[in-house]
């Protein structure tokens, strides 16, 4: 095979569309662009996705609701109750519990922040790091003999 022998795929190119160039070709006359209104029309012609023609857009005439806080801090809430339940099924055996290995057992995404919430019973001393927790929770964890360490 050399450069001079390659050809393209059979059927792989088309000849260009040829309009406006008299009815006997297909094309001719509108140029396949129908009759009438604002597509038919030469020029710039594109029109936005969300353009109704004139009637008042969908988002207009729905009416504004509430108020999204742009400076949320969203926290994915874990309970001291989860936490026994992990150590009683084996699940967590160092008794050190952080965000990864939150992610590692399911109940948290890689990019979430953790609240520990006092919700629940804990016996394990455990270590626990994470963004933030509840007084009850620090108390619980503390008083079941492990500790609370905040993450920035």
């Amino acid at each position: 095979m050399e450069l001079h022998t390659l050809r393209y795929a059979p059927g792989s190119r088309r000849p260009r569309k040829r309009v406006g160039r008299g009815e006997s070709s297909g094309h001719g006359k509108t140029a396949g662009r129908g009759t009438k209104g604002q597509k038919s029309r030469s020029g710039d012609r594109k029109v936005p996705a969300h353009f109704e023609g004139g009637q008042m857009p969908l988002q207009r005439r729905l009416p504004k609701v509430g108020f999204r806080n742009p400076f949320r801090v969203a926290y994915r809430p874990i309970n001291v109750g989860q936490l026994e339940e992990l150590v009683a099924s084996g699940r967590i055996s160092d008794g050190v519990v952080t965000p990864e290995v939150l992610v590692r057992l399911g109940l948290a995404r890689k990019r979430d922040r953790i609240k520990i919430l006092g919700d629940g019973d804990l016996q394990a001393a455990l270590r626990v790091q994470a963004h933030a927790a509840s007084d009850s929770a620090r108390r619980k964890i503390e008083a079941a003999g492990g500790r609370f360490e905040p993450i920035a």
